[in-house]
């Protein structure tokens, strides 16, 4: 006897095909993740040496990543409003195969020279006009293809967010195998054909997904949308909240990134340290189960603000670890409280896209305001401290515990206020005891703010103003001693910083200074004639010595290319017939260093100064070959180096300029990473031998620092006597030490030699 199927028994999927749909559907998120964030790093990457090295671009990439983002989500949301199933399919697969024509990953053309104003709309432009199309096509993968698994008719469907969790997953091995497998690893080009080999795959998966949500049941389907259907949508106050709660933690995420990496390398082991935990929240949250519950983060959070109002006033940047570890834990701690109030207040499945849609416009507001507005805006850092705040405006209305409470709290906080903050626009004995107490004083306004937020159950208001006040503080009293001023570009904050006894002004950028005058001496008269020059550039540190080998051996004037302006100093090291060129890339810096109100080098030393400006891989390329008996490398941003000035072919375009006997001198002093056994390197694979100088002067309280410096030439003779010198030692490239290169660069290598030699 035969048994007929119903209708309904025969439009019921079996449970293989179940497993099928959220196999493949699953592999198809996780490997657009993968390919989404890994091409995040890889192509900053590649440009990152036509904008000097510096770390806003990676700041400004993340705005780009974040808007089209945007425009992904919202191009998913449209197709997924198509009642056809046919058509979206068709949509997406051609948009995807389009995007497979324009790889492998390269610059487009007429994208060459950057321009010498406007760095972050070329950019823009640069990003759009070279990974645009690719990029867009895999950032409407996860939206799309939940809403996709929602009409298969999965079991799980009716809440498709795991999935979402799936994708983070993705992302956040994409990030975290970057720095620490891929790039010590593989160099660009190998990366760039991974990647396209990895999109042809993920194409062949979307396709799988489409054939599967084409065969799947129409009446499941259906009767799913009409589960979901009576599920109220989202009121704009909702929206607006997601929209904020999205925000603060995109911003974060780019001030804690330029806040970390302008004092150690503008470099992707730097890059996505942080974003990798922002994306380990979004898997975190999105758990069925999560691991962290909510409420641990949202309690946690107050102490996370106090804890970042510490290392703000406190520094720490001497310590790699507390630099790297304090701000990251309390960024995630931070990200997790926000994230997961996002994923509290989800909607249903039917809403989905346009939730995620509503995240990604506010992840894009908040990468606008830190990575664009902010530098634009303000002459210092104020994004960090700003959002800061804003985060504690990030939790969930709560009821008072104690409302009587209330009126006196504000009160206080009034009266701190009044007490702390005029004194900072006066002088006397109050101002100078709360800047010299400046941390314990910011500290406690900051832990009072985490106080009331768990102890008294204060609103997010009253968290919100405390945390304020604190960073206020921090800001009225800074940490530097003496009159400030700051000047800011597209390449990072320089502070001038005149010493509270007036003998010095001191060029500080990110927390490393860069140079400094002497402009009283110690009976208080005022120094006059020829400045001397100090900091690293003494005549008896490594590069004054290096100098005055090279001046003595040749017997006449020296022809000399100088990369990198910093105060102007070396323009005093330069003596009368010689020819000294200066290349630098940040026109401010240019303007700061010839503000005889700032310092006086160039004006007594160079009148007729005339650097150029640009790049210099790009620029000095262009020098004629073989005419600079002397080229000094000293182009640093903090103690953040720029890879692409210390790579073999770097090395190569010097040594083309040098004349029969010139020499090659380095400026590797770092607190971070050792870079002197990478100059050797990069050396030696161009034929050349190099002298390594390492000595403390013990004047630091003179600002005359010890230095690192290394010296390159093609022959022994070419440094006169600082090959004879004790102070010199003519190092051999390390064994198994792989040279840095235009396509490799390991910048965790370096840290870790740093912190293996316990320098």
């Amino acid at each position: 006897m035969t048994t007929i199927a119903s209708p309904a028994a025969a439009a019921e999927p079996s449970a293989a095909r179940n497993r099928l749909v959220l196999v493949v559907y699953t592999a198809a998120i996780f490997v657009s993740a993968l390919l989404l964030f890994s091409v995040q790093p890889l192509f900053t990457k590649m440009v990152l040496p036509r904008l000097g090295g510096s770390p806003a671009v990676w700041s400004v990439a993340m705005v780009f990543f974040q808007a089209l983002l945007l425009g992904g989500y919202a191009y998913a949301h449209v197709l997924t409003q198509l009642r056809s199933r046919v058509i979206p399919i068709a949509i997406h697969l051609l948009l995807l195969g389009f995007a497979l024509l324009s790889l492998p990953l390269s610059i487009a053309g007429h994208w060459g020279d950057p321009p010498t104003s406007g760095y972050a709309l070329w950019l823009l432009g640069l990003f759009a006009a070279s990974i645009g199309l690719p990029f867009f096509a895999l950032a409407a993968n996860n939206p799309l293809l939940q809403a996709w698994f929602v009409r298969t008719g999965h079991p799980a469907g009716p809440d498709p967010y795991f999935l979402y969790a799936s994708s983070n997953i993705g992302s956040f091995l994409a990030l975290l195998s970057y720095p620490l497998l891929i790039e010590p690893i593989f160099s660009l080009r190998m990366q760039n054909l991974i990647w396209t080999g990895g999109y042809g795959l993920l194409i062949a998966l979307i396709a799988g997904c489409g054939v599967l949500l084409l065969r799947s049941p129409v009446t499941v389907a259906s009767l799913l949308q009409n589960d979901v259907g009576d599920a109220p949508a989202p009121g704009w106050p909702l929206r607006l909240r997601w929209i904020f709660l999205a925000a603060v933690p995109s911003g974060l995420l780019i001030a804690v990134t330029a806040h970390i990496s302008t004092d150690v390398a503008a470099a992707p082991l730097l890059w996505v340290l942080p974003l990798s935990l922002y994306l380990l929240t979004w898997v975190l949250v999105f758990q069925s189960r999560p691991l962290l519950p909510h409420k641990w983060m949202l309690a946690l959070q107050p102490l996370a603000i106090a804890g970042v109002v510490v290392l703000l006033a406190f520094g720490g940047e001497q310590n790699l670890a507390l630099t790297l570890g304090g701000h990251q834990l309390c960024f995630f701690i931070i990200a997790m409280a926000c994230h997961g109030e996002l994923a509290r207040t989800r909607p249903a499945a039917r809403y989905l896209t346009g939730f995620y849609v509503a995240l990604s416009f506010g992840g894009m507001v908040g990468g606008l305001f830190a990575g664009l507005i902010a530098p634009f805006t303000f002459s210092w850092v104020a994004e960090y401290p700003i959002l800061l705040a804003l985060a504690a405006l990030c939790r969930p209305a709560t009821a008072e515990r104690l409302p009587r409470i209330t009126r006196w709290y504000w009160i206080l906080l009034v009266v701190i206020a009044l007490a702390l903050l005029v004194p900072a626009s006066m002088t006397g004995r109050v101002t100078t005891y709360f800047e010299d107490h400046r941390v314990w004083v910011a500290g406690a306004v900051g832990v009072l703010a985490a106080l009331a937020a768990l102890l008294l159950n204060a609103g997010r208001w009253k968290l919100f103003a405390t945390a304020a006040l604190a960073l206020v503080l921090i800001r009225a009293y800074p940490a530097d001693d003496g009159r400030v001023e700051t000047v800011r570009s597209f390449f990072g904050v320089h502070k001038i910083v005149v010493t509270s006894d007036g003998h010095y002004h001191v060029l500080m950028h990110g927390t490393t200074i860069h140079g400094a005058e002497k402009y009283l001496n110690a009976d208080g008269s005022k120094v006059t004639g020829r400045p001397e020059p100090i900091t690293y550039y003494h005549k008896d540190g490594g590069i004054g010595r290096a100098i005055t080998a090279i001046r003595e051996r040749k017997g006449a004037p020296l022809k000399v290319a100088v990369i990198g302006v910093g105060s102007g100093t070396l323009t005093c090291a330069a003596e009368p017939g010689e020819s000294w060129t200066f290349f630098e890339i940040d026109q401010t810096m240019v303007d700061t260093a010839s503000d005889p109100k700032y310092f006086s080098y160039i004006r007594n030393c160079a009148p007729d100064f005339k650097p150029v400006i640009g790049d210099a891989r790009l620029t000095f390329a262009k020098e004629p070959d073989g005419v600079y008996d002397l080229i000094i490398v000293d182009a640093y941003s903090s103690d953040a180096i720029p890879i692409h000035l210390a790579t073999e072919e770097a090395m190569a375009i010097y040594k083309a300029k040098l004349a029969p006997q010139g020499a090659v001198v380095m400026h590797v002093s770092n607190r971070h990473l050792e870079l002197e056994s990478v100059v050797v390197g990069i050396a030696d694979a161009n034929d050349m031998k190099s002298w390594v100088y390492n000595e403390d002067s013990g004047r630091d309280d003179e600002y005359i620092f010890s230095t690192d410096v290394v010296v390159s030439a093609r022959e022994e003779a070419d440094v006169g006597k600082l090959a004879s010198s004790d102070k010199w030692t003519e190092t051999e490239p390390t064994d198994g030490e792989r040279v840095w290169t235009d396509d490799y660069s390991n910048i965790l290598g370096a840290v870790y030699r740093r912190l293996r030699d316990g320098e």
